[in-house]
């Protein structure tokens, strides 16, 4: 029996969502390196990370409904020599285990990656308690932890590999399934720490992260269509955030929009703010997000339009701002 989703079907899901892409990437790393193990907490259909178990039985754990304690596991055996790949849903991560990936991980500097899965609103049916839209803003505090955001299965699966191939520790968020496509293989440029450059503009800059990257492109083909014209980043990475990326952009378009499936305290929207206040210019700018509000319990795809995350919303900010006064500064050009 074949399940529907909102746009395509569960027969295209071994091809199109992060999470399967994930775990197959994950044991074909596995075949390659055997300090590789993977731990869960009763979630290894659910996170995709029970792939790995089938070719590795002797290198799977399962924790059971533990998660603090299996963070702590994996920091030993990241000690021990291991490589830990540890995968449960966002929301246990980042707010029931977030003292241990503190304290037993980034304090110690463990060489862990960790994979969250069902993050932002995209569990949307569960309601406010398997939601997570803090994420990205506690994981970004933590010392020593690299943070990112894939769009799609392709990019998850370069994250992964980016991931596995860095030392020390990676936190990776990615959806529940039915991640539309952004890219259209694995042939593109992906480095940790680097935006990557979707859609070229001169008007207004877009700096997406995520699982509403898509609707980012799908605003600025709408804007064009119009004669405004929008450029795209894809912020996979918030932390390291691409400093040089966002600069630019402020000094081309003078006009900001940040989308995260995630509140804008703390997040994308904050860390881009963030770094453009650091450089003494000024610009427009709007965040989209959860403006300080829990979302609602509804499918992934109604929310992201009920918050404004998806193409009409975008588009709705990128108009805004193109009405927005912005002050002249004669000394752009200045290194100070």
């Amino acid at each position: 029996m074949t399940t529907k989703g909102l746009t395509w079907t569960i027969e295209d899901a071994d091809h199109m969502t992060q999470g399967e892409i994930y775990g197959e990437v994950l044991a074909q790393a596995g075949a390659q390196d055997d300090t590789i193990v993977a731990l869960t907490a009763d979630l290894a259909g659910s996170t995709k990370i029970g792939r790995f178990q089938k070719d590795f039985p002797d290198r799977f754990f399962n924790m059971g409904i533990a998660e603090n304690n299996m963070f702590a596991v994996a920091s030993g055996m990241a000690a021990a020599g291991h490589t830990p790949v540890v995968s449960t849903f966002a929301v246990f991560t980042a707010l029931r285990s977030a003292e241990f990936v503190r304290t037993d991980i980034c304090y110690n500097r463990r060489n862990v990656k960790i994979i969250a899965t069902h993050s932002g609103t995209s569990f949307g049916q569960a309601g406010t308690t398997h939601h997570c839209t803090e994420d990205l803003s506690v994981m970004r505090t933590f010392a020593g932890m690299t943070v990112i955001a894939p769009a799609d299965a392709y990019e998850t699966a370069r994250a992964v590999t980016a991931a596995l191939e860095m030392e020390g520790p990676v936190y990776i968020r990615i959806g529940r399934s039915f991640e539309p496509p952004v890219h259209k293989s694995l042939e593109f440029d992906f480095e940790i720490g680097k935006a990557i450059e979707l859609h070229e503009g001169t008007d207004v800059t877009v700096i997406v992260t995520g699982r509403p990257t898509l609707g980012a492109l799908e605003a600025a083909e709408i804007a064009k269509q119009n004669g405004i014209s929008v450029r795209v980043l894809d912020m996979h990475t918030i932390k390291p955030i691409d400093k040089e990326a966002i600069l630019k952009a402020v000094m081309d378009t003078r006009r900001i929009v940040t989308v995260e499936d995630h509140s804008v305290v703390g997040g994308l929207g904050s860390a881009v703010a963030e770094v453009i206040t650091e450089t003494g210019k000024t610009c427009a700018m709007r965040r989209i997000g959860l403006q300080d509000e829990y979302a609602q319990v509804g499918y992934p795809d109604d929310l992201l339009h009920v918050y404004k995350m998806d193409a009409d919303g975008i588009l709705e900010s990128i108009k805004e701002l193109l009405d927005a006064e912005i002050e002249e500064d004669d000394d752009w050009d200045d290194e100070d």
